[in-house]
């Protein structure tokens, strides 16, 4: 009964953090703060997401290797990771201006982009109740979200690499 009424509560608090995020995002991209120069947090983002990459990528090796705590202990740190890229890309973006894309790939690089925008959103509540699970120790549940969990998150920290190999030679 009482782990019922903490899955429901976390839930609950799940459901509001993964709704407040991208409306706080949404909201504070239209905030303009000048008089700071944050220009070097890109390529400083772009590495944290490639390192959330591979360190995904050992996660999965360290679980299939039956390294539980080990497993355990990078994924801790891909949300970490997760964390500072967002307070990074919200800094950033908050008082940069923004960059328009002047390559010859526009389509692809667009399709990237919008792929990840989406995909980013929809990370945030899978992450979170895959995290949940496991922490609470419903392990079959856990492996079951995270087979879909996995995926979309390297996806999302993969092309936010792609998006800024390709948007670079046009900052300011």
């Amino acid at each position: 009964m009482i782990k019922n009424m903490e899955t429901e509560k976390s839930n609950k608090l799940i459901i509001a953090i993964s709704v407040v995020i991208p409306i706080a995002v949404a909201i504070l991209f239209g905030v303009k703060i000048d008089g700071y120069d944050f220009s070097f947090l890109p390529p400083i983002y772009a590495t944290i997401n490639g390192l959330t990459s591979v360190l995904l990528i050992a996660a999965l090796i360290a679980i299939k290797s039956k390294k539980i705590s080990l497993h355990e202990r990078i994924m801790k740190f891909c949300l970490i990771l997760s964390g500072l890229f967002l307070v990074m890309y919200v800094i950033y973006h908050m008082t940069s201006e923004p960059t328009s894309y002047g390559g010859d790939y526009k389509n692809l690089y667009f399709t990237i982009l919008i792929s990840h925008i989406l995909l980013s959103i929809s990370v945030i509540p899978l992450v979170l109740f895959t995290y949940v699970r496991a922490i609470n120790g419903n392990f079959d549940k856990h492996r079951k979200l995270a087979k879909i969990t996995f995926p979309i998150w390297l996806y999302v920290a993969v092309t936010g690499v792609v998006v800024y190999i390709m948007i670079s030679p046009y900052y300011a």
